[in-house]
């Protein structure tokens, strides 16, 4: 046991609190945060790891995302922070990504509020100026990326001699994010007297090689996932729609507009893309709000409160932004962006379908990801309807019946007198079915019926083909991102190799980007990983091959978002220097690069 000194006592259950966190050992400032923010039991990771972590025992916990890993190291580090002498920093927190460090900054605040802990998120694409202030002031609390926790330490104005306890989130992603000797670097820096917790979804070799350095006789936790049973959502029922990119923002609207949903939530893969359909959203006559990691928690609770009491019918949202959310059941989870990974998919779809009501599952799909709805049907055993957009007609079709729908309502409710008089006005002039037809058509254009559009073409929606036996393409090895981010990811200095001879071949599906800078300047491939990943929002697991020359690099996208990496990249540092960075555009074979 370490830090004997800072172990707050042991309390019996506090009176009037759940008694699951309660029996913890978490104190009555905590229990009435939790309380406020209505948290009633503990998830399993937070009933096996805060004992622990109050002890001062070191911690090596597997589970995956969404299990409430954050609340399970934060609570209880918080509670120690409150009971030693307070130095300034106490605690540091390394996340692989700038949207993870500001969304587990926000639930320190959060959590630490009656406990006045302070807090500092610490990530590239921010101005450092503010950094730079917040840390001579002093925090309790940094949660920082590595590149950008490396950067100060080298500075010399982030000073770890402080620090009594290190929390690595989510280790397997920073390893795949080329982090590795950042992290070492970095736990070199802190002292040896200290507490150390890792958790991380998966346990390959290189994570245990990490924890063997630096934990300390840890305890173990492993949260098993729950089996998916054949039928895993069976009240789900699951659409997805065939369009092609240019189409995907009218075909999401035209999806909309037929089901009507009262409450859905939308994921978008970017900030950006959140934004935009909201927008769009909202111009339709939606109810719609945007949630995603730049907004601050007054905005977030705002937007929450919002859609708990229905004034908002759209979430619109990232997979990150939604994590931890407290979000009641809803009628329709729509995927605007199919997810990477089978495992996110059935956790998205599980929002719906919850307490024996029924729920969909909307998928709006690119033709060239049909086979990764392949392996979501393979793990969760479930059938996904595969169709075609709704057409102008269906639409029209689907709003008169809800307008007709809407007519019988109001005319079995009764109470029409007042109408009745001018109907009968009305009538003396006009034929009454005339009258009744013009009141209709005024209805049916307030619902939108008569609003503009146009035809979205239609694509075949073939049944995809299934992966052969032998190696997989490297189309469908992006359905599982953990097991080939960590196959795939490169030895130092070297490249992943594309699957096509030279540089003339090309995935489906990929773009690739050209970036001026090589072997020559150190350039590694776990930096161009690490730049992409954390600066253009873009989960690691959907980069595809690295090349990397003398001179310049290359690397491959999804090509949906190669502009938008382009333009984050062009005005970022990759390894302290400004390159540059364009569209690698394909030469015939022959040709010169």
């Amino acid at each position: 046991m370490k830090h004997d000194s800072t172990n707050p006592p042991a309390e019996t259950p506090a009176k009037g609190f759940s008694p699951g966190f309660a029996a913890l050992g978490l104190e009555a400032a905590l229990l009435t945060t939790l309380d406020t923010l209505g948290y009633e039991e503990p998830t399993p990771i937070q009933r096996e790891a805060i004992p622990p972590f109050l002890a001062g025992r070191d911690l090596l916990g597997q589970a995956a995302t969404g299990t409430g890993k954050t609340a399970a190291f934060t609570l209880p580090m918080l509670q120690r922070i409150a009971h030693s002498a307070r130095r300034c920093p106490s605690a540091l927190i390394l996340v692989p990504t700038r949207e993870l460090a500001m969304q587990v900054g926000e639930a320190v605040t959060r959590y630490g509020k009656e406990l006045k802990i302070t807090v500092l998120p610490v990530y590239g694409g921010q101005a450092i100026g503010p950094q730079l202030h917040a840390l001579k002031r002093g925090v309790d609390v940094i949660v920082a990326t590595p590149g950008r926790a490396l950067d100060h330490i080298r500075r010399k104005t982030l000073q770890l001699k402080t620090i009594q306890m290190v929390v690595l989130d989510e280790a397997d992603e920073m390893l795949d994010m080329g982090f590795a000797d950042d992290l070492d670097a970095i736990l070199e820096q802190v002292p040896k007297e200290r507490q150390t917790a890792l958790f991380s979804a998966t346990m390959p070799p290189r994570i245990a090689s990490i924890a063997k350095r630096h934990l300390k006789d840890p305890v173990e936790i492993k949260i098993a996932k729950e089996p998916l049973k054949a039928g895993a959502a069976p009240r789900v029922h699951q659409t997805a729609y065939i369009v092609t990119r240019p189409h995907k923002v009218a075909a999401l609207a035209r999806i909309l507009d037929m089901e009507a949903p009262k409450s859905a939530l939308v994921f978008c893969r970017t900030r950006i893309e959140v934004d935009e359909l909201t927008a769009m959203l909202t111009s339709r006559g939606h109810k719609a709000e945007a949630i995603h990691g730049g907004m601050n928690q007054p905005q977030r609770d705002r937007v929450m409160a919002s859609f708990r009491s229905g004034q908002t019918e759209l979430l619109v949202a990232t997979d990150v932004a939604a994590r931890g959310l407290d979000i009641p059941s809803v009628s329709h989870v729509v995927n605007y962006d199919l997810p990477m990974s089978s495992e996110v998919y059935v956790h998205r779809i599980g929002r719906t379908g919850r307490a024996g009501r029924e729920g969909s599952a909307i998928t709006v799909l690119d033709p060239r990801e049909q086979r990764l709805l392949w392996n979501i049907e393979q793990l969760t055993k479930a059938k996904i309807v595969v169709t075609q957009v709704p057409t102008i007609a269906d639409l029209r079709t689907k709003r008169l019946a809800r307008t007709k729908a809407a007519l019988e309502e109001v005319l079995a409710a009764g109470e029409l007198d007042l109408f009745r008089a001018v109907v009968a006005s009305m009538a003396e002039q006009a034929d009454p079915a005339e009258v009744a037809a013009a009141a209709l058509k005024l209805v049916f254009r307030l619902q939108g019926g008569e609003r503009k559009e146009y035809d979205i073409p239609a694509v075949s929606n073939r049944p995809p083909e299934r992966p052969s036996m032998g190696r997989r393409p490297m189309e469908d090895s992006r359905a599982d991102p953990r097991g080939r981010a960590g196959a795939m990811m490169p030895r130092e200095g070297q490249g992943r190799p594309f699957n096509s001879p030279g540089r003339g071949g090309r995935t489906p599906g990929m773009a690739k980007v050209y970036i001026g800078a090589g072997r020559e300047a150190g350039i590694r491939a776990g930096d161009l990983v690490g730049a992409i990943a954390n600066e253009a929002g873009l989960n690691s697991s959907s980069i595809g091959a690295v090349e990397i020359m003398d001179r310049f690099s290359l690397v491959e996208v999804p090509e949906v978002m190669a502009r938008e990496i382009i333009e984050t990249l062009s005005r970022t540092r990759i390894k302290g220097q400004k390159v540059g960075v364009r569209l690698f555009l394909e030469q015939p074979r022959g040709g010169r690069a």
